[in-house]
């Protein structure tokens, strides 16, 4: 296993999927792939201009992927991050596996999506039955 793409959106879950991928690439010599996606909610369109809304966004996300390369630095794991836009993020989790030639995707059983959390979670429901690689949900 070389390269372990992990989705951090921030959530809880995305942050212990992160510890764990770290301990899975500290055994196996691998390096860890953060990939984050910027989704823009409906409700921001009403309320911030398009400009404001996506330096905030971007802002987030680097935060995000900041903390991520802090933790892996910390624990000697080779890091590397990408934030992409997107509108389904299972979606854009599997197709950027792909692209990366990951060889295994870390992902939170739930993300910060308060509406979905009495399933297991849309996006990791989605990424664990539509990938073709090895998939890791962490609760």
């Amino acid at each position: 296993m070389r390269k372990i793409l992990v989705a951090l959106d921030g959530s809880k879950n995305a942050t212990r999927g992160l510890e764990k991928a770290i301990d899975i690439a500290k055994e196996n010599q691998s390096r860890i792939v953060g990939l984050n996606i910027v989704q823009v909610p409906t409700s921001y369109f009403i309320s911030k201009s398009k400009m404001e809304m996506q330096e905030n966004m971007i802002k987030a996300s680097k935060k995000i992927i900041e903390d991520a390369d802090r933790k892996c630095r910390a624990s000697g794991v080779s890091f590397e991050s990408k934030i992409i836009p997107g509108g389904d993020p299972g979606y854009d989790i599997v197709k950027f596996s792909k692209k990366s030639n990951s060889d295994m995707i870390v992902v939170g059983a739930r993300g910060l999506n308060p509406l979905k959390e009495i399933f297991l979670g849309s996006v990791s429901n989605y990424v664990l039955h539509k990938s073709k690689i090895p998939v890791l949900i962490v609760k």
